[in-house]
Parts: structure tokens; sequence; C-alpha cells
């Protein structure tokens, strides 16, 4: 008996002698969505967010920098240079590790290829794939080295993306289960690793799932533009996700046992990008300059004055008023979530009808019976189901929500439609 013990305690003395404890700090943004220059509440901003980073990098052996997609889409240069010039800038962030997000194929996964090669960093994915089982970017995942760990980072995008993207966007490309390539992916590697991240552009229902991963402990997330108020938590597992548009940097450390290869404890916190209490990196302006004075002209012309701030279902309100508008319609939807920045109270310029609709969305309409249009375009309105309606809907809703549905017309661009119904109701002061 005497001798099974002393071997017992043998063994956990050799095993407490063997296990290490390192630290590692993961830097992360997601959904910055182009916003070069600062957002209307005075944060974010490329080379205000770049001079964040650099602090937070400072003297900080253990640091990655991690981005959980939608680095493409929601400012006139991404819009009028397909993002190409907003991916060059980013590469003075120096991220070790980045992901796709869906917004990174709007412009078509042609020029989503361009994107990743224009980045100087691993741009991993794991589960958007063609038919064959190609993978689309170069890489699943990228194995980091930082203060003597040996990092797994997995790229993820939601399984949502085809609800999220126009078809001829995607071409051949599609997703399979995030989570169960995630898993095949973590199996494969933990061997390699001291710790598996997944570096995810993925909803809610699915962060909860990974939260439940035995070979991933830690999620950076995005998609979710809100960001978290503390990091959500389940035994051995940590998720954060930081506010979309640059204006927040998370900051995550973590205490890893490499025997376990699953962090000991942690803590998160954000930091906000307010560029009045810091200095832009001058590098970084330099290069947003170059590329904001190729559309001042066009974007930075008054528009119009608002006499309050516009919360997003007024926006979108206003965005179905100027589609009813173009295209002489009865009735128009927009879906909430296109809805991409506030009107703000006082003078507008153009850009502000850009920043709220940065997508060459077009306005298509048709007519249909009342009994056949959705509860989706009719919620709020009294509808007879023998009258006819012309509906108008940007082509993404066609596309994606409205399928079922034929809209044989078209009524231009539905950012035009927007500025021209804020110059014609707003072009000298609010009344609405």
């Amino acid at each position: 008996m005497m001798v099974r013990s002393l071997l017992l305690v043998f063994f956990l003395l050799c095993s407490s002698l063997s296990a290490e404890i390192r630290t590692l700090t993961i830097l992360h943004v997601n959904d910055i969505h182009s916003r070069l220059i600062a957002l209307e509440n005075g944060r974010g901003g490329f080379a205000y967010l770049a001079a964040a980073i650099n602090k937070e990098r400072a003297g900080c052996k253990d640091c990655i920098l991690l981005n959980g997609g939608d680095l493409a889409q929601g400012s006139p240069v991404s819009t009028m240079y397909k993002a190409l010039p907003v991916f060059q800038i980013a590469n003075q962030f120096k991220f070790n590790a980045a992901t796709l997000g869906n917004h990174d194929f709007d412009y078509g996964y042609e020029q989503t290829t361009k994107l990743i090669g224009a980045s100087k960093y691993p741009l991993v994915s794991s589960n958007v794939v063609d038919n064959e089982g190609h993978l689309f970017a170069k890489k699943p995942y990228v194995i980091l080295k930082i203060n003597g760990l040996r990092v797994g980072v997995i790229g993820v995008m939601t399984d949502q993306l085809h609800t999220l993207a126009f078809p001829k966007n995607l071409g051949k490309w599609h997703t399979i289960s995030s989570v169960e390539t995630a898993r095949k992916y973590a199996a494969e590697i933990k061997g390699k690793c001291d710790l598996v991240v997944a570096l995810g552009h993925i909803t809610a229902p699915e962060e909860q799932a990974f939260l439940k991963e035995q070979d991933i402990h830690v999620i950076v997330s995005g998609h979710i533009h809100s960001g978290l108020e503390k990091a959500m938590e389940s035994p051995d597992h940590v998720l954060v996700r930081t506010k979309n548009g640059g204006e927040e940097l998370g900051r995550l450390e973590l205490k890893i046992d490499t025997v376990k290869k699953a962090p000991v404890s942690w803590t998160w916190k954000k930091i906000d990008v307010i560029d009045a209490n810091i200095t832009p990196v001058p590098a970084v302006a330099k290069k947003v300059k170059v590329w904001e004075d190729k559309v001042t002209a066009i974007v930075d012309a008054p528009l119009a004055v608002s006499d309050r701030d516009y919360t997003k279902a007024e926006v979108k309100a206003i965005l179905e008023d100027s589609m009813r508008e173009a295209a002489g319609a009865d009735l128009a939807y927009m879906n909430l979530g296109g809805v991409r920045a506030l009107i703000p109270k006082g003078p507008l310029k153009v850009r502000n009808a850009w920043n709220v609709m940065p997508f060459d969305n077009l306005i298509l309409y048709g007519t249909f019976k009342g009994r056949d249009l959705p509860e989706l375009v009719t919620a709020g309105h009294t509808i007879d189901p023998d009258k006819d309606y012309k509906l108008a809907v940007p082509d993404f809703i066609a596309a994606t929500a409205l399928p079922k549905l034929a809209f044989p017309n078209e009524a231009g661009l539905q950012r035009d439609a927007l500025i021209a119904h804020l110059k014609k109701k707003w072009g000298q002061s609010a009344s609405r």
C-alpha cells in the first residue's frame, strides 16, 4: 500500500514538473469595414487604430494580432476601388493572421482572390470550398510561434454565407460545416500546437457551438457588429469579439498550460479607439490621405441638413421611401442589416449616403397580387389579396430572400435614389 502511495506521489511530482505555464496575448479586431477615416462619433480610422495597436504591442513579447474578417466594404474607397487599396493599407497593421468575412466577397470571388494576394500575412479559411473540396484560401490554418508557444489559428466562415452574399459573387464556392470542419483541423494540428484558436466570422449560435469544442479553447469572433461587454466563457473556453468599424481593439491575456494545451486563466479588455486621445501613425495617415483624396470630390459635396439623429429603423424607412420614389412603387422593403450607418444631426455630405449604403445594390421592382406577397414585405401594411401592388427591393434581397418572386424591372442604384431623396426632401432643412 505504501509502495503504491509513493508511486502516486512520484507520478504527480513528475507531472507537475513537466507542466509549464506560458503567457499569450491576443490583440484582435473584426468587421473594420474599410473605415479608413474616423466615424461620425470621432472614433476609429486606420491611422488611429494603427496607433492603438502599436501602443498595445510596445514591450509585449507574447503578442499576436488577429483580424476576424470583413475588412472590405463600407466606405467610398472600398466601393470605388473594390477594396484593394484597403487591404494594401491594412498591411500596416501587421496582422499575424486574419480570416475572411462574407463582405470580403462583395466584389466577386475573383477580386477576393486578389485581396488575399495583396495581404502580406496569412489569410486563413478552412470551410469555403468548391464541389471537389478544394479550399478557396491558400491555407485552412496557420501555426504561429510566440513566447515559446505554438498557436494554431484556424479560419472559419459562417455556414450562412450563402444567404449573405450574391450567388454570382460566390460562383462555385460555398461553405461546409464551420464547427465540424474546424473540429477536423483542430484534431489534425493539436499534436503540433500548445493551443488551438478558432478565428471565426460566425453567427451567435455558431459561437455557442464553438464554446463546446473539446480541442478549441479560444475563439476570436467576428460578424456580429455589436461586440461583447465581457468575454463569453465555458469551462476552459473563452470567446471574444469587438465592435465593428475599428472603434475598439481587443486584448485577451491568457496563461496556457502546455501539457493540458488549454488556458488556465485569462483576462480580456477592450481599448476604445477615440481619436481625440490618440496621435495617428503618420505613415498610415499618409496612405489613407492618398486614397481619400481620390474620392473627396465626389463624396464630400454638400447634400442636405438633418434636424436630428436618426435611428437605424428610421434610416431603413428612409431607404424604403427612396426606393418607392425611384421605382414609382406602392411598397418597398429594405433589410435592417443592410443599413450600414446612421444619419446624424446637422449638415450632411454625399459621403453620409455612401456610408448608409456603400453597396452598389440596384433597385428592382415588379407587380404582384397581394396574396403572393410574403409577410417579410407586408408587415405593417394593410394588403388586399386581390389587388396588384408594385414592390421595390434591392437586388440583394431579390436574390437571397425573395427568389420565388420575379422582378423584371430596374430603377437604378439604391444609393443614387437615397441621394436624390435626401436632396429633394432635406435640401434646405429636415422636417421628417
